[in-house]
């Protein structure tokens, strides 16, 4: 039997996609519990439409995580940090301050969960960090960690 899943099946597909499935579990599992439609054609042109919807919405997306790479991109984010005598800093910087300096230098707001530091931040000096966006879509990120 065909399906159409309306929300993501562990070991079976995404939203939005067709699989086919034997009738039991289509009839007595996923379309009672809301996971999946039948695959007739009024819902495969819903599915269409909602494709549709779906790149022109991914599209729009990409659009502006470009403008947000090219505003990281053109100059490092500086984050502040308390030092000792010979440059170390006390603690490290985490994702969080990044988030923030991200914020208040540049006004996008970034979830820091999305934020990875490539190298181990101890002491004062230029530093690289990876911001995943989701899909696929990574950019790298230059920070620069200065005495306060």
């Amino acid at each position: 039997m065909q399906i159409i899943l309306i929300q993501d099946v562990d070991n079976l597909g995404q939203k939005n996609e067709l699989v086919s499935v034997k009738n039991g579990y289509a009839r007595n599992f996923l379309i009672p519990q809301k996971f999946a439609v039948e695959a007739s054609p009024s819902n495969m042109k819903q599915l269409q439409e909602r494709l549709k919807v779906q790149k022109v919405k991914e599209e729009k997306l990409l659009s502006e995580i470009a403008k947000v790479v090219e505003v990281l991109k053109a100059a490092p984010v500086k984050i502040g940090a308390k030092t000792g005598t010979s440059g170390k800093i006390f603690g490290s910087v985490t994702g969080v301050q990044i988030a923030r300096a991200i914020k208040e230098q540049k006004g996008y707001e970034i979830d820091r969960r999305r934020i990875h530091i490539l190298d181990d931040v101890k002491e004062l000096g230029t530093y690289k960090a990876k911001i995943d966006f989701g899909k696929g879509n990574e950019a790298e990120l230059e920070f620069e960690v200065v005495a306060e």
